[in-house]
């Protein structure tokens, strides 16, 4: 029986270096270039040119020497390389790959809310459509959120999609902010009670958060970070114990570049099904037919490239 499970085994390696191979080839014939988000599944972040937050690889994107973008990831990341790489071929290698927070926004409601306040100018989350992102006057990361906003002029900010980020620049501004009713599904079911028994069964580690995730949560977090902070800081940082309070995916980034230090997922449930739909296969399908295309209507890109730059010029400004 062991024998058999041995084979079966070697079988599916050979299959998946096999299928390796064949993407490595066509990304050379297609002049093509993998971006992975670090919630991707490990095998896929294993096959990226690069790996990263959202914003982050769609500004590789624009960097990179290539005729073909595949991101893996969700549809909202695509099209904002999209956005920002017009000239370029993207791919998304799943179709249903969606973000549920990103959903939970639409053009008309924002508008509806622009009209009951007048004053006020809307940031948005890099973690929205495209057509939202042409709707509001700027947006904003995980990582520079609290930048964003107090350089604004204007003291009411309409802050769409997460309620929980929105909460966490509230405790650093002056600003009156008026946060969409939307959440991050996977950030927002992390409680207080999965932090503590953390803490309780690793109570050397040193706690880091991502800002989705609730007040409370980050209130009992030794740093909260993006995606891109947490790497940055795990890598810098001489503690060698951590608590990581955000998807789970980023476990496998984390462990690769940290060998010899330890990381623990606050929860077994911080677990996002739309970031784990694209595997190995499909960004081989995904290559070979060059499915499925990205596109924005010029109209809606532009104004959602205006509220990228808009955000990339406060950064240049500091």
């Amino acid at each position: 029986m062991t024998g058999k499970k041995n084979e079966k085994s070697s079988d599916h390696m050979q299959d998946r270096q096999t299928i390796i191979n064949k993407i490595k080839s066509l990304k050379k014939e297609r002049n093509a270039v993998i971006l992975a988000h670090c919630y991707a599944r490990n095998e896929v972040q294993d096959i990226a040119d690069f790996v990263g937050d959202s914003l982050g690889l769609s500004q590789e994107a624009v960097d990179q020497d290539a005729d073909v973008i595949v991101f893996c990831g969700v549809s909202f990341m695509a099209e904002s390389a999209a956005v920002l790489s017009p000239e370029k071929t993207v791919l998304m290698p799943d179709a249903d790959a969606n973000c549920p927070m990103a959903a939970m926004v639409d053009v008309l409601s924002l508008r509806e809310m622009k009209k009951e306040h007048p004053d006020a100018m809307v940031v948005c989350y890099v973690n929205t459509r495209a057509d939202v992102k042409a709707e509001s006057d700027i947006c904003c990361t995980s990582a520079n959120a609290v930048e964003v906003v107090n350089s604004l002029d204007a003291d009411e900010i309409i802050f769409v999609p997460d309620k929980n980020l929105a909460a966490y620049v509230a405790e650093h501004t002056d600003k009156k902010i008026i946060p969409w009713n939307g959440y991050c599904p996977v950030h927002n079911q992390i409680l207080e009670e999965d932090l503590v028994q953390s803490m309780d069964e690793h109570p050397d580690a040193e706690v880091l958060a991502h800002p989705e995730c609730r007040s409370k949560v980050l209130e009992d977090s030794d740093h909260v970070f993006s995606t891109t902070g947490m790497l940055k800081y795990a890598k810098d940082s001489s503690c060698n114990d951590f608590i990581i309070s955000t998807e789970q995916g980023i476990m496998h980034q984390l462990e690769v570049e940290n060998p010899g230090k330890r990381f623990y997922p606050v929860s077994k449930f911080a677990f996002c099904s739309d970031m784990k739909m694209i595997n190995l296969e499909a960004v081989l399908r995904s290559l070979e037919k060059m499915e499925h295309v990205v596109t924005v209507p010029e109209d809606i890109r532009l104004g959602a490239k205006r509220s990228l730059d808009r955000m990339l010029e406060v950064r240049r400004s500091r």
